[in-house]
């Protein structure tokens, strides 16, 4: 039994390794035939899985002692000279990549920008960011010390984890993401340590401690959930406490309800969870 299950290991670990060998071509090739490097140089292309790589040049390296045929799935590929990663509805540029068979993921050296194009009734999805890593097993990718941007709404944080079809932005930070909401009397801001957002329906749950700037009128809590379509955001706390020391309003409870459009706030009287389910990575549980 215990060798059927490392013989099942160890298949499955050889179909991810397959899955992961990028295919190079274009461009003029130079290089140890048999055991490299190997560098392409003019209208590069590579590809794996449905991720799709342009360059001017890329150089593809075997582990030492290894030939080209015998390291596939072990072998690092760097693009360079501008690079363009797409992705389905996704397209990234940076000056370099560096992509890495055995853990199937392609590093994208910075600045580096992506852009995803919206479904009918969404918006584009843009990051900025000095490092993103792109995943060929899952459709998902990281970016380091980044801003991403979504119609009147725009998100900064250390790192910030992307699911391109499901559109769930996930940020943290060492100290605090800080989330903007555009508007003309003033903008609106949410500050915790974790934030995670659909990006499609607007919606997001933040916690670790929770800041919400709407003017004067500021509520803090250990939670909030916020829809953007209704303007509402449901502060959890022990309690939470909405404050405008202009005004000299202050309201407290387990539970608030601040709307963001009216600059109101209320007690909100029902029993509350947050919608963590909506809001899972991929794989989380």
């Amino acid at each position: 039994m215990r060798k059927a299950f490392w013989l099942l290991l160890f298949g499955a670990a050889l179909a991810a390794s397959s899955v992961r060998v990028i295919q190079v071509e274009g461009g003029r090739l130079s290089g140890d035939l048999r055991f490299g490097p190997w560098t392409f140089e003019g209208g590069v292309r590579g590809r794996v899985k449905d991720l799709e790589i342009q360059a001017p040049r890329a150089t593809l390296l075997a582990p030492k002692g290894k030939t080209m045929q015998e390291a596939e799935g072990e072998r690092e590929a760097r693009f360079e000279g501008g690079v363009v990663v797409r992705r389905g509805r996704v397209e990234a540029r940076g000056p370099t990549l560096v992509y890495r068979e055995k853990t199937g993921e392609g590093e994208l050296l910075g600045p580096a920008r992506m852009r995803q194009e919206p479904r009918p009734g969404e918006d584009p999805v843009e990051v900025a960011a000095d490092r993103m890593t792109f995943q060929v097993d899952t459709d998902t990718s990281t970016s380091e010390n980044a801003l991403l941007r979504s119609g009147n709404q725009e998100g900064r944080a250390g790192f910030v984890y992307y699911e391109e079809e499901k559109g769930l932005a996930v940020f943290t930070d060492a100290k605090e993401v800080v989330l903007t909401r555009k508007r003309r009397e003033g903008d609106l801001v949410i500050r915790a340590k974790e934030v995670r957002s659909l990006t499609g329906p607007k919606r997001l749950i933040a916690t670790g401690g929770v800041r919400l700037q709407d003017g004067d009128l500021l509520t803090t809590g250990d939670s909030l959930y916020y829809d953007d379509t209704t303007g509402e955001a449901i502060v959890l706390g022990r309690p939470a406490v909405s404050e405008n020391k202009k005004e000299g309003f202050r309201l407290s409870g387990s539970t608030l309800l601040h709307n963001v459009n009216r600059h109101q706030v209320r007690v909100y009287g029902k029993p509350f969870r947050l919608p963590l389910e909506d809001f899972k990575k991929l794989g989380e549980k």
